[in-house]
């Protein structure tokens, strides 16, 4: 953590106040981030420390605070802190931290009292002015739970200390999560903790979907130093997490490490060069299915504290990591981050209006890229930390944890689950011939402004939970493929439900059949029920406004070239003149008969339906001869076909 230059000119001059090894120790361990070690040494100083010495006792007691309020330990913290004030200590933060350790510890009336103490000294701190919102919010919360139900889960917890969940396997089956019990590796306990350095831990489902109890994990990946905040890539094959080592026994930055998998074991931690040095924090990777790592950092262009920061997995060597700004990040931290499939956004702050301590915040991107956030509230939230969430696909159910309700401050597993309503929406985005597409993505937008970006599974299926009684614009988008629209109106009855929206995607490189378009025998004319067809056209040029168009009409093989090129033009000009009066522009259109010089070759899908017609196939007259009059009939109907292609993708771009 980043500490002002005052803050080490204070350490100096407690050192110079106080000869005695044991506060020079207090001091270097300070400065080191030992906080465990230094705030047992800075209490045995203090009880040494003559009451007389008003200014030493005063800035012992306010170094041992810090100390304690690093580590967490929020009833220490706030009884040093009280002995900072009555002795004066000339740093008005020792209110403002009292305040924050009231909060935690539940005592909300109090906590306010000292946040507007605070807040007359310095008015417009927002921290503060976050705090107070937060208690009032807190007590509301509280009469007020979500219908969440939350249990702590013994059969993966110890009297240790295990955080940050993560649940992996395509059944969601398997739980990793980062602990510092006994069966860690090592023997030593952490001079930052006071915890033994945390190692990897795995929990399993039996075949009938119970828990088994967590063994630790492959050696590869554990070693004596600390290991955690584990996420996985979208295959699966590539875990990344926190690493932090040791040298000489002086704790390193926290660094961000990936492991590849090959069958079951995993490869040896490499360090992921993120910032140009090797001094700047990244820890609690994420990745979310947009293609960015999401991580944590206290990098210089932060708001104050530790921020959420993203890079672009694919360019993590050669790009600079971007801070996701004021909206998500505060000066207090904002930590652990989790990306769900659906774009929504996870991470726990102690500077956003909460409960005490972290909480837990959902935040999602609206239309114009700003975050909307939310408060998780209670029960999921408490007046204690909690952080680290991890949820079952798109369910409302997974785990998180927090070290609410253990008299040690120890972090422990829990459980949550939304029961009740659910509404989704799933579909298929395919191509126009019903075949897998690459890189298609869902974008959903809210009518109240909110912004989720799917991505779809290898399948071409995608899944994204719904709000009840919201109404969505959805549209459907790949690279080489023109965008389809579709609207969702959500019911808001209370009654679980799945929607079904497919894409069907028009490819730009090629011509797309527009089916059901009819004409009158031997004419141009179109018939009434070419409509629904034409008016699906009509919205599909307006989703795609900068697209122009050739509209292309075929006919069979009977009649001569001069009368089939004729016919087709006219019947191509007929839906060109249908699109214009239905408000696409004159210039974006043009008509182009064929009349049967351009036989249809047989798809994938054509050759699904008739078993007579092999993929590949032209039909051209020389094939159909050599079919039974039936199949010749549909032949020739097949034939006779209006298309369009896609001439260009700028128009009025420039």
């Amino acid at each position: 953590m980043n500490k002002p230059i005052a803050f080490f000119l204070c350490l100096f001059l407690l050192f110079l106040s106080c000869k005695t090894a044991k506060l020079s120790d207090a001091v270097a361990k300070e400065g080191r981030g030992e906080y465990y070690a230094a705030a047992q040494t800075y209490r045995k100083v203090y009880s040494k420390t003559s009451p007389k010495k008003t200014w030493l006792r005063g800035s012992i007691a306010f170094h041992m605070a810090e100390c304690y309020r690093e580590i967490g330990n929020a009833q220490r913290a706030l009884g040093a802190y009280n002995n900072s004030i009555r002795y004066r200590y000339p740093d008005s933060s020792s209110v403002l931290h009292s305040a924050q350790m009231l909060h935690k510890l539940g005592k909300y009336g109090d906590a306010i009292k000292l946040y507007n103490a605070f807040l007359d000294s310095v008015p417009d701190n927002i921290t503060a002015k976050n705090g107070i919102t937060g208690c009032d919010s807190a007590v509301f919360w509280k009469k007020n739970p979500t219908l969440y139900v939350v249990k702590k889960m013994d059969k993966f917890n110890s009297r240790d200390g295990e955080f940050s969940p993560m649940l992996s396997g395509e059944k969601y089956d398997q739980l990793i999560f980062t602990s510092s019990r006994k069966e860690a590796t090592g023997d030593e306990k952490s001079a930052i903790t006071g915890l033994k350095n945390n190692d990897f831990f795995l929990a399993k489902q039996d075949e009938k979907g119970q828990w088994m109890k967590p063994v630790k994990m492959d050696s590869t990946l554990n070693t004596e130093f600390d290991e955690g905040c584990c996420t996985f890539s979208g295959d699966g094959a590539t875990l990344y997490y926190t690493y932090c080592a040791e040298e000489e026994g002086i704790p390193k930055t926290a660094e961000i490490r990936k492991s590849s998998r090959s069958g079951a074991a995993w490869s040896a931690g490499e360090r992921m060069d993120i910032f140009r040095d090797t001094l700047t924090m990244a820890a609690h990777p994420a990745v979310g299915a947009d293609g960015y790592l999401y991580f944590v950092s206290d990098a210089k262009g932060g708001y104050g504290g530790k921020d959420i920061w993203r890079i672009l997995l694919a360019e993590a060597t050669v790009t600079r990591p971007e801070n996701l700004g004021p909206e998500i990040n505060t000066p207090g931290d904002e930590m652990f981050p989790y990306m769900r499939e659906d774009g929504t956004l996870y991470f726990s702050s102690d500077g956003h209006p909460g409960m005490g301590g972290l909480d837990i915040f959902k935040a999602v991107q609206t239309v114009d890229g700003k975050w909307k956030i939310e408060n998780m509230k209670s029960p999921v939230n408490s007046m204690a930390d909690d952080f680290g969430v991890t949820f079952e696909g798109l369910k409302e159910k997974g785990f998180f944890s927090s070290n609410r309700n253990d008299s040690r401050g120890s972090d422990h597993i829990y459980s949550f689950e939304r029961p009740g309503v659910q509404v989704f929406v799933e579909g298929w985005v395919l191509d126009k011939e019903e075949e897998v597409i690459d890189n298609a993505v869902v974008r959903m937008v809210g009518k109240d402004g909110s912004d989720k970006r799917i991505f779809t599974r290898n399948d071409g299926t995608y899944t994204a939970e719904l709000v009840r009684g919201m109404e969505y614009v959805m549209l459907g988008s790949a690279p080489d493929y023109l965008n389809q629209k579709q609207t969702l109106s959500v019911p808001d009855e209370e009654k679980s439900e799945t929607f079904y929206v497919d894409f069907y995607l028009a490819p730009i490189s090629k011509p797309v059949l527009i089916e059901n378009i009819f004409y009158d025998f031997d004419k141009a004319t179109l018939r009434p029920e070419s409509k629904k067809a034409l008016d699906e056209l009509i919205a599909l040029l307006n989703d795609n406004p900068n697209v122009t168009i050739e509209l292309l009409a075929h006919t069979d093989r009977k009649g001569s070239d001069a009368y089939n090129m004729d016919l087709s033009q006219r019947r191509a000009q007929s839906v060109v003149d249908y699109l214009i009066k239905g408000g696409i522009e004159k210039d974006r259109l043009t008509a182009v008969g064929y009349g049967k010089s351009e036989p249809k070759e047989v798809t994938k899908n054509l050759a699904k339906q008739y078993e007579f017609l092999p993929e590949g196939q032209k039909l051209d007259v020389e094939f159909i001869e050599t079919l039974s009059p039936k199949e010749q009939e549909i032949a020739d109907q097949i034939n006779r076909r209006t298309e369009f292609k896609v001439l260009r993708t700028d128009y009025r771009l420039y």
